[in-house]
């Protein structure tokens, strides 16, 4: 659904994208990970026809992104990091012009609002002011605009920002529901908990180039099983095991203060960036 061939991109002197290749298949949730200014977010504006391609191929749904942007751009529905939804309407009038945009009749209208907001428990609101809305309740309502035109592939960008972990992790069920009804899911986040729970495969993106592409399950594996953490006065070094009883025997020789814990999706970026995937100084689990 989504194929990215040698695609690059340049604001100035800055190269933002070094020549990418991606496929995303039908049906897959697809995970885009890395730091901040890595690229992850040019990616996604020049896919949903925000920003203008460099060059290189971009294709959604076997459409050219340059060459035929309004086929391309109705195969995708966009949820994006910011909540830009109009506060003075009510969450179905935000639904409503969606629709309208996109051509969609009266009756279509009516029928999908009702759909999507039982779809995302809303049922209940539709004539709620958006400016009402708790920030949970308005991350439902961006993902169900995106869903609107019924769109084959869906960009969630950073979709659970700033929200508490039991309301994260309703929005994580609201993706899989869309993912189980056949959407091609394209995620960026910095939550790495996140991508593990969510994602078939994850691509690593630092300084604009792809490092990585697989399922989390592997990219982890490639790094070890179990991790310990040591802290000293030059700050923190982590060492990666197969197993627990190797890492167990680490600890046991080296003493002084330690983390053991399971090696996550952080681990597996650092061990080939030097980096860490930090966002507003908060890491996901067994972060550090």
């Amino acid at each position: 659904m989504i194929r990215i061939e040698n695609l690059t991109k340049k604001f100035g002197k800055t190269q933002a994208l070094a020549g990418i290749d991606l496929h995303v298949g039908q049906g897959e949730l697809f995970a885009y990970l890395g730091p901040n200014g890595a690229g992850k977010t040019t990616t996604i504006r020049i896919l949903t026809g925000l920003t203008r391609i460099g060059s290189g191929l971009a294709l959604l749904g076997g459409h050219d992104i340059a060459r035929e942007a309004t086929a391309a751009k109705r195969q995708c529905g966009l949820a994006p990091q910011q909540i830009n939804l109009d506060n003075e309407l009510t969450v179905a009038e935000n639904l409503d012009i969606h629709g309208r945009l996109f051509s969609m009749s009266r009756a279509e209208r009516r029928r999908r609002i009702d759909e999507l907001l039982a779809y995302i428990e809303l049922s209940d609101r539709p004539r709620s002011l958006v400016k009402h809305l708790s920030g949970g309740l308005k991350r439902r309502l961006l993902i169900a605009r995106a869903l609107m035109h019924e769109p084959k592939i869906l960009f969630l960008d950073e979709p659970t920002v700033g929200l508490d972990p039991a309301i994260r992790r309703r929005i994580w069920a609201l993706i899989k529901k869309v993912r189980r009804d056949g959407a091609t899911i394209f995620l960026t986040t910095h939550y790495i908990e996140e991508a593990e729970f969510l994602a078939d495969r994850v691509a690593f993106i630092d300084r604009g180039r792809i490092v990585a592409v697989d399922t989390p399950a592997v990219l982890m594996a490639a790094v070890g099983e179990w991790a310990v953490d040591r802290v000293d006065e030059n700050g923190m070094t982590s060492a990666y095991f197969p197993d627990r009883d190797s890492a167990q025997s680490s600890v046991s020789a080296g003493g002084g203060g330690f983390t053991l814990r399971r090696v996550n999706l952080e681990d597996a970026f650092l061990a080939r960036t030097g980096k860490k995937m930090v966002v507003d100084g908060q890491n996901g689990r067994g972060g550090h």
